[in-house]
């Protein structure tokens, strides 16, 4: 992460100055939530300033809510104030197992075609890596699922950060909190982990050739193939209750 800082020269006050680096890093997505800053010390000698004017520019960028002060533990970026609400809302409906994929199929389906359109070459790289992330993980004995799931949705957010669209990511981005905290992962479903695979593979080289015909298709067959095997897997768990 050392090679994200560099000295700061822009005009205005010290920590003024600071505090737009950190804040064009957070803007940029270059730093995420959840991203710890560099130590204090370290920070500031990155930067080359004082560790007073550190602190000051901390202290501005916490009262704006761009990150927190975690003491004992350092310097957190905080998600923004949208997904925050987002994520405030979500927690206060009863959200059920339909609605979740029924959304996701709102949310991806589209972004999957804006994707195979708009994906700059990073993008797409960004893509390809996810993929293979995810494909290495799949092959691996015995089978992380934490990780798996983990690396499953870094795949699908990957093709949704491609489509351009923040707002959307954000909002996809809470409800995978959503869902990873409230269900096992599907990819458990004997027979689903091949063919998930297969299903993502479709949908990168539809987005590989610009299809985004064949993106959206490809996306929405995937989508709705992991709901149906997670009704039948809850059926049948009901049914030896």
């Amino acid at each position: 992460m050392t090679e994200l800082w560099t000295p700061v020269q822009q005009p205005g006050s010290l920590a003024t100055r600071i505090a737009a680096q950190i804040e064009q890093l957070i803007v940029g997505e270059q730093l995420k939530p959840g991203d710890r800053l560099p130590p204090e010390r370290e920070l500031a000698t990155l930067l080359g300033v004082s560790r007073p004017s550190l602190r000051e520019a901390v202290r501005s960028l916490a009262a704006q809510g761009r990150v927190s002060v975690r003491h004992g533990q350092g310097v957190f970026v905080e998600s923004d104030a949208t997904t925050r609400r987002l994520r405030s809302d979500l927690a206060q409906v009863e959200v059920d197992f339909t609605e979740l994929f029924a959304m996701r199929e709102v949310l991806e389906v589209p972004a999957a075609g804006w994707a195979a359109t708009n994906a700059s070459p990073e993008q797409l790289a960004a893509i390809e890596h996810a993929f293979a992330e995810l494909q290495e993980a799949t092959s691996k004995e015995p089978v992380d699922w934490p990780e798996l799931q983990r690396l499953d949705v870094a795949f699908h957010e990957s093709v949704v950060k491609a489509c351009g669209n923040r707002f959307l990511l954000r909002t996809l981005g809470v409800l995978n909190e959503v869902m990873v905290a409230g269900m096992q992962t599907t990819l458990q479903i004997p027979g689903r982990l091949e063919r998930s695979a297969a299903d993502h593979a479709r949908i990168l080289e539809a987005v590989r050739r610009g299809d985004a015909t064949g993106a959206r298709a490809a996306t929405r067959a995937h989508i709705r193939a992991a709901q149906a095997a997670g009704l039948k897997h809850r059926k049948n768990e009901s049914a030896t209750d």
